[in-house]
Parts: structure tokens; sequence; C-alpha cells
């Protein structure tokens, strides 16, 4: 009887310990699992993999726009041709400076803004700004990506969010904002409009080799 009951008392620890291991590796393998998936990507690649089709469909937009047309609006109230335009190339700037700050004041002094004659000028600008934007979001680490970052009006605060959340809203989302208002503009001046997210009524986009 003695020999029964240790070999009782044996299964049961042996079954016990049979429990009790698999919640230890399921915890250590969802650990091992959360570690690897911030480690595995950076924030530039994994919250910005659309930049690069962003950045070259606002770059055939402004190749379009034609010389002799700054002063054109289509309306009293809408800012002229060449002002859009200019404003489209310069955006990357402002996303760089969400990269370098923490806030950004709208109403604080600011250095004199460029005169561009040509779309020549606007793509050359667009295209420098871009790459320091391309290098500064390679560079950036977690920690940084989700500090806080303002949008002030003077006092007021407009915008308070992670960084990266103000940069996809601030700088991505506004570019296709402008983008689209651009598109408007070819069109009444009668000239071909790119296309972006897909075919426009001049152009279909090339075929993707699979």
């Amino acid at each position: 009887m003695a020999k029964a009951s240790a070999r009782t008392r044996s299964s049961k620890k042996s079954s016990k310990s049979a429990k009790k291991s698999p919640r230890k590796s399921t915890r250590k393998s969802t650990r091992k699992t959360a570690g690897k998936s911030t480690a595995s990507g950076s924030p530039h690649a994994l919250l910005f993999p659309d930049l690069e089709s962003e950045l070259a469909t606002t770059r055939r937009m402004l190749e379009r726009v034609p010389n002799g047309t700054n002063d054109w609006r289509p309306h009293a109230k809408s800012r002229t041709l060449g002002e859009l335009a200019t404003h489209l190339a310069q955006l990357p700037g402002f996303g760089r400076i969400m990269c370098a700050r923490d806030e950004f004041d709208g109403l604080a002094p600011r250095p004199p803004q460029p005169s561009f004659t040509t779309s020549a000028e606007r793509v050359k600008l667009f295209d420098e700004l871009s790459a320091q934007l391309r290098s500064d979001l390679r560079q950036m680490s977690w920690q940084q990506a989700r500090t806080p970052w303002k949008l002030r009006l003077g006092d007021k605060v407009v915008l308070n969010a992670p960084r990266t959340q103000i940069i996809r809203t601030a700088f991505v989302t506004h570019s296709a904002h402008h983008r689209a208002q651009l598109g408007v503009y070819l069109r009444m001046l009668e000239t071909p409009v790119p296309w972006s997210y897909g075919r426009s009524a001049d152009e279909e986009p090339p075929a993707v080799v699979v």
C-alpha cells in the first residue's frame, strides 16, 4: 500500500508540473514575440510604408504645373497657382520640423517665403526637402515617434498627439489635400492631370510587374 500511495503522489506531482509548464512557455513566447515586433521594424518602415508613393505622386503633380500661370486662380478667395504649388513643394520641410522639434507655433515670425517662377524650381526644392525628410524618418527612434507633439497658434494648442500621428495628419494627408486642389487647377487650365491612386481622365498608371 505504501508503494502504491508513493506512485500516486508522484503521478500527481508530474501532472501538476505538466499543467504549469505550458503557461510558462506561453508567457515566455509572448514576451519574446512582443520584443521582436518592436525590434524588427523602425517607425519609418512600419508607420510610413506609403511614404515613397506619396512623395512620387506629389512630384508628378508639381511637374505638371504650367509655367507662366503663377498668378492664375480659379476664384478671388483661392490661392494663386504659384502659391498653392509652392506650398505643396515646401510641405516636406514642415515634416522635418515635426521630426526635429516637439512643438510649432503657427503665429511665430517666419523667414521670408521663397519665390519661384518655374515648376522645375519647385520640383528641385521638393526633391531636396524630401531627401532630408527620408533621412530624418529613418533615424527616428520609437521613443521619438511616441513623444507628444504640439501645434500652437500663440497660446492656443490646436493639435497635441504622438509625433508620428501628427506627421501622418499634417504632412501626408495635408499633402494629399493640396494635391487634390492642384488637380482641379490643372483641369481648369486644360493641363493633363497625372494619375495618383489610380487612373485620371488623362493617364493610366504604369503596369505593375509581378
